[in-house]
């Protein structure tokens, strides 16, 4: 069963059996693939492919669901084993690992599981009562001193991994990963599958691990936390392999990729759109070349069928058919089927495709909507976004029908023809039917080559549109459903996550498609590409209401930016009221106000930050050295251990040294809370 965790550094024999290999770190890559080869169920999936991970290494991997981008993934962390080859891992490098499907992980309560997932802390605790187990039952004083050190030097091991690994890390990545401080103690056991797949994301981020191998981390994320994670990962300082179907998340995450492509695993450097154009001009150069050396075979064959008979041409004759046995032809790209899926006509509708009036709802004493009046007009393509829980599957049941809201109407405007997509619209097929059937009975006067197209672009091609339902994964499913809408669309497209199940080629088609539709759309997505490339208006969810803004995703965050900075000028005494009211008279003002508040931010972030770093360093050392001298400050208050010069002496010298710490660090905190106030005054 396929897990989230970090592998850390174990015994080498254990390597040996899964065919990877532990080697020194200093004079080699992070991960070494050394000529493996793979085959499952006769289908060969790599061909002695290599591959090297050095530090720092941003790496995407691109290609069709099937073509082995998971199973790298399971390769490099050793779930699974090369027919042959080898995959050879540095020696103490730690490689985390989030899989797109967890079926067992985390256990405890959610903080605390997190933290105790650190390598490493889990045994010293282990060992840490083991050893007070011993000191309690030892009556020799020579057995008591020895174990009273042992104990000494875990708490010392333990301190150094909670400074390391300090609490408040985990609490904020928790918190940007959409959890509340309020469920910090909920047992892992009562999440849905969703949020136990972000427990599992906010270890291995806690962890920081060399390598970080994310395959989908975003499909159980809302907006929100797709935005912070972003910003957390470009942070990050560790190597990191991903694969994900949000084009400007994997724009913005990565360096290189690795493409598995007909012809095998192909290497490019830069992000995903210049990989296409990268991959363009290499097969047109590749086309180019072949063409040439196939010109340069015709013109040989055609000299040796000319003059293979002349005695005096003779020698000529032989020379080129050597020459043309010899020309190795250009393997140039094969041709992958291109789908390029296109919607049918819609009728039209009238000008107001759905309103909304005074709408409430709410499950479970929880309000989600209060009195929401709201309308969709005819042609508006309206991207749903908000943290999750906030109700946005709900608003769209709502506006479908399947749900009724508690107080006000959702009507549908005139001539409006809605279809609807969520995902647990994969559960209603029928098992017996197989895929073409399914989805040719929503269209059955269209012709056979139609819905082949509709279902190629979700993935089923070949022999593949005449599997049954009943044999398909939930995924595989999710797509049929998608496919028996968008033969049969409506005028009016209501849609729930559509992209969660596809890879970024079908997504990307499916953007493309949707961008030549003609209707309405209403739609809920995690997928930043989508709701850039889609949306002309954005509905943020919140607080029981709607934020409505005209344009989209990347248009509604520099709007969100703007207004924090301006509230933040206002709150830092930078920009009077007046000057927030008024409005400059001329395009020269407004860019010269511009420029003159970009470059205070620019100053204000350079001189703050690194004092705010090393404050909340400092802080989080204090509260740790707080904690170690209350709980000496315990032990040696006990008349026992004090009178007990072997287990008191050790005590009271880290004692000593721990208050000593605490005062330096106290000292420190003082002084750069001075210099904080002072850079403040001065800006």
């Amino acid at each position: 069963m396929s897990r989230a965790f970090c592998l850390a550094p174990p015994h080498t024999a254990l390597y040996k059996s899964v065919k990877i290999k532990r080697c020194l770190r200093s004079d080699m890559s992070l991960v070494t693939v050394l000529k493996v080869s793979l085959t499952f169920f006769e289908n060969q999936i790599f061909r002695e492919i290599g591959l090297q991970v050095e530090s720092g290494d941003r790496i995407g991997l691109v290609g069709p669901n099937g073509s082995g981008k998971t199973t790298l993934l399971r390769l490099l962390m050793g779930e699974i084993s090369p027919d042959s080859g080898e995959v050879r891992v540095a020696r103490e490098a730690r490689i985390g690992y989030l899989p797109q499907d967890i079926q067992e992980g985390l256990s405890g309560p959610l903080l605390q599981s997190v933290i105790d997932s650190i390598p490493g802390r889990v045994p010293l605790k282990n060992k840490l009562r083991k050893a007070a187990q011993s000191l309690k039952a030892a009556t020799e004083k020579q057995e008591q001193t020895r174990l009273a050190e042992k104990i000494a030097e875990i708490h010392h091991k333990i301190d150094g991994l909670e400074q390391q690994f300090p609490r408040h890390e985990a609490e904020k990545i928790f918190s940007g990963l959409g959890f509340k401080e309020t469920e910090f103690d909920r047992p892992i056991s009562s999440l849905s599958g969703g949020w136990k797949m972000r427990a599992a994301l906010a270890s291995l981020l806690y962890q920081k691990p060399d390598l970080l191998l994310l395959d989908e981390p975003t499909n159980n994320l809302d907006i929100p936390s797709v935005r912070w994670l972003e910003q957390f990962l470009v942070d990050f300082r560790g190597a990191m392999i991903l694969v994900s179907h949000d084009r400007d998340f994997l724009n913005r995450q990565i360096h290189r990729i690795v493409s598995f492509e007909p012809e095998g695993m192909i290497f490019y450097s830069g992000n995903y759109d210049f990989y296409l154009k990268a991959r363009e001009e290499r097969g047109k150069s590749l086309e180019a070349t072949a063409r040439k050396q196939e010109q340069k075979i015709k013109e040989a064959h055609k000299f040796i069928e000319r003059f293979r008979a002349k005695a005096s041409k003779a020698r000529q004759a032989q020379s080129k058919i050597k020459l043309a046995k010899k020309i190795r032809l250009v393997e140039t790209h094969r041709k992958e089927k291109t789908v390029h899926f296109s919607f049918p006509d819609v009728s039209r509708s009238g000008r107001d495709v759905l309103s909304i009036n005074g709408v409430s709802k709410g499950f479970d004493e929880k309000t989600l909507y209060e009195r929401l009046t709201r309308t969709v007009l005819k042609g508006e393509r309206i991207a749903v976004i908000g943290p999750n829980g906030c109700g946005k599957t709900t608003l769209l049941r709502m506006v479908a029908g399947e749900i009724k809201p508690d107080e006000g109407t959702i009507e549908l405007g005139h001539g409006v023809r809605m279809g609807y997509f969520a995902q647990h619209h994969s559960e209603m097929l029928d098992s017996q039917k197989t895929v073409i059937q399914e989805v040719y009975q929503v269209v059955p006067h269209a012709t056979i080559g139609f819905v082949r197209g509709a279902c190629s672009a979700f993935l089923f091609s070949g022999n593949d549109v005449d599997k049954t339902i009943a044999i398909l994964s939930g995924g595989e499913r999710a797509r049929v459903a998608l496919a028996k809408l968008l033969v049969k669309p409506g005028n009016f497209m209501v849609m729930d996550e559509p992209t969660n199940h596809l890879d970024i080629s079908s997504s990307e088609t499916l953007i493309d498609a949707l961008k030549d539709y003609n209707g309405t759309l209403l739609f809920v997505s995690h997928n930043q590409s989508f709701i850039n490339r889609l949306a002309t208006k954005i509905w943020d969810i919140r607080e029981g209401g709607i934020v409505e803004y005209p344009g989209n995703l990347d248009e509604y965050y520099d709007h969100l930016t703007r207004m924090e900075l301006e509230h933040d000028l206002v709150q830092d005494g930078l920009q009077d009221e007046n000057q927030v009211q008024s409005s400059p008279n001329t395009r020269k003002n407004r860019q010269e106000q511009k420029r003159k508040r970009a470059e205070k931010r620019r100053l204000t972030h350079n001189t703050l930050k690194p004092i705010l770093a090393e404050l909340e360093q400092l802080e989080g050392m204090i509260a740790e050295l707080e904690l170690r001298e209350k709980d000496l400050g315990k032990r040696l208050a006990d008349p026992k251990v004090f009178k007990d010069t072997k287990k008191s002496v050790p005590l009271i010298n880290e004692y000593n040294d721990v208050k000593k710490k605490l005062e330096s660090s106290l000292l420190k905190w003082e002084h750069c809370q001075g210099q904080l106030e002072a850079a403040r005054r001065d800006l």
